[in-house]
């Protein structure tokens, strides 16, 4: 039985070559529509592991995942790193000036805007997934509609490549998380204990003056380096939760240290996990 990996959108999305990329032939991708519903996959038992994309190179962050993070009770055991490359995809036989709609998830369609603005004749539309919006396209049968999306989609959905590698930048690339839960950790072969680490953390402050250098100054006074802050809405209207990643180990000793000291001056300190930094050479991506 292989390992089943819960993932947002359809099968030929982005995440589900994530998914093979990090886990390789022995996983099981389950696509779930909402990033809401990859996380309560793995915390009702449903699947073994998720993936959440948290950012792009050109789009930033993944808001919905960050707020998963925040409601259930996953923790974070690995990283992902996928190059993204975006082809315009019609129906066989279609004309790239004929397009007048095209479909895709905002993020991509947020990395796609140059290409977007040289054709303002086509509309762009928001789905819930790159994939998706190729099997839309697919099944509605309307040689006006395209969809931006992966090579992979292409090949599931029977659609042509009208136009490739239509990204803003072509180092563009998504980052997405491995969470688990109830204490379960990756195979033995994916663990790469010897890598250099990350920790993932949840931070709660004060709404004054200062409380949030507060929290972040023990990172900097022993010389941690701070690898990503993201704000998002707290539990009440107007406060505030932080996510944080930190480059090293939280049982490292200085990493210790700091969260004791955090642990006094936040209101509420969750860490989510720690685990190996990608490294596409080491796996063999």
């Amino acid at each position: 039985m292989g390992i089943s990996v819960a993932f947002q959108g359809e099968l030929g999305a982005f995440s589900e070559e994530a998914v093979r990329r990090f886990f390789g032939a022995a996983a099981d991708p389950v696509p779930r529509r909402e990033f809401r519903e990859v996380g309560r996959a793995v915390v009702q038992g449903e699947v073994d592991y998720g993936l959440l994309p948290i950012e792009n190179t050109l789009a930033g962050s993944v808001v919905g995942s960050y707020d998963v993070l925040a409601t259930e009770p996953l923790e974070v055991i690995g990283e992902v790193i996928v190059p993204i490359h975006h082809c315009l995809l019609g129906l066989p036989g279609a004309k790239l000036s004929e397009i007048r709609r095209v479909l895709s998830h905002p993020v991509a369609l947020a990395q796609c805007t140059r290409f977007l603005m040289a054709h303002p004749e086509m509309d762009a539309v928001a789905v819930y997934d790159t994939a998706g919006a190729a099997r839309d396209v697919a099944e509605r049968g309307d040689p006006r509609e395209a969809a931006i999306a992966g090579r992979g989609a292409a090949d599931r959905y029977g659609l042509e490549i009208l136009v490739e590698n239509i990204e803003d930048r072509d180092d563009n690339q998504t980052r997405f998380l491995v969470v688990s839960t109830g204490g379960r950790r990756l195979p033995p072969g994916l663990e790469r204990p010897d890598s250099p680490r990350k920790t993932a953390l949840l931070v709660e402050t004060d709404n004054q003056p200062g409380a949030l250098v507060q929290v972040l100054l023990p990172f900097a006074n022993r010389g941690v380096n701070l690898a990503k802050l993201e704000s998002r809405p707290g539990a009440e209207p107007w406060t505030y939760r932080f996510f944080v990643e930190i480059e090293t180990d939280a049982a490292a000793p200085q990493a210790r240290d700091a969260l004791a000291e955090v642990q006094r001056r936040a209101t509420s300190l969750r860490v989510l996990g720690s685990y190996a930094r990608w490294n596409p050479e080491e796996r063999g991506a």
